[in-house]
């Protein structure tokens, strides 16, 4: 049967250059100081949920909630062939914790996008690493979900058997739409944008970059996007006031996580011995560790 699937999409800072200027003074991320890369789970989202409209036909819709930039992943998977893209961006979602981005992205599914079958997610992101935002979404949403997914397949129509890899062993669970999952990284391997596609949807643009984009072609913001629509190259662009949210729930007041305290870990080095690849190094090795109390 056809599938009416929404990706829950993540842009992040790149976690291998991360420096004292990453952090604000109030304890949250200095996002502008960082380069910003697509969520590497929510690729793997993303990569499941074009896989399974291939084989069952529907729908994919992907989500982000961030600042303008952030359509730069919306960009990215209109390349590798999502359907639909949405930025929710607006200066009152700043500051959202895990616990006010989950209801702001329930409540834009709720009234925006129902009715849906399936949810996927990344298990978690790599600047938060709290793996809390899809379960979250899927409470407030009322329905079913399970995490750690690395392979799904239906069964029947509307019912699917899920696989969760918990490292040392997997688990099988059966799911009724609508439901939704957090897929790990391992689930898949992200397809390529075909070129065509990414000669095509390369030109998409959100509302916040439609200015500069029709004052470099000459034209007026109103033909702009005339011209966009009629090529489905239109990245949604949806306020605090689109999804109609009790606005004591979004951004900074909706946040009850508080971040104490932030420290900048350095690693120190030590003296270097080295121990020859033979017997010889092994039993020296040995010694050494158990003279310093390292076992034995």
């Amino acid at each position: 049967m056809p599938l009416r699937m929404i990706v829950l999409a993540k842009q992040v800072p790149d976690t291998a250059n991360v420096g004292v200027e990453a952090m604000n003074p109030d304890g949250t991320v200095n996002r502008a100081a960082l380069p910003a890369i697509f969520n590497p789970e929510d690729l793997s989202a993303l990569e499941m949920g074009l896989a399974l409209r291939d084989r069952h036909g529907g729908s994919v819709t992907i989500i982000t909630m961030g600042p303008p930039r952030a359509a730069e992943i919306l960009r990215d998977a209109l390349c590798r062939g999502a359907d639909r893209a949405i930025l929710l961006s607006d200066r009152r979602f700043a500051a959202s914790d895990t616990l006010a981005t989950s209801y702001t992205l329930a409540q834009a599914i709720m009234n925006r996008l129902s009715p849906f079958d399936i949810v996927i997610a990344g298990r978690q992101a790599i600047d938060g690493d709290t793996a809390q935002v899809g379960p979250q979404t899927a409470e407030k949403l009322g329905i079913p979900q399970t995490t750690y997914v690395a392979d799904m397949r239906e069964v029947e129509p509307g019912v699917f058997r899920v696989r969760r890899d918990l490292g040392r062993s997997d688990a099988v669970v059966e799911l009724a739409v609508p439901f939704l999952v957090t897929v790990i990284k391992s689930a898949n391997k992200p397809r390529w944008p075909p070129a065509k596609r990414l000669l095509t949807y390369r030109r998409a643009r959100s509302t916040f970059e439609m200015e500069d984009e029709a004052k470099r072609q000459g034209v007026t913001i109103e033909e702009l996007q005339q011209q966009l629509e009629s090529r489905n190259l239109v990245i949604e662009t949806w306020s605090a006031d689109s999804i109609a949210p009790d606005f004591d729930r979004i951004g900074l007041a909706g946040s009850p996580t508080k971040v104490k305290k932030i420290e900048s870990v350095v690693l120190a080095g030590h003296d270097l011995e080295l121990f020859e690849p033979d017997d010889a190094g092994v039993a020296a090795l040995v010694d050494k560790l158990v003279e310093e109390r390292t076992f034995g």
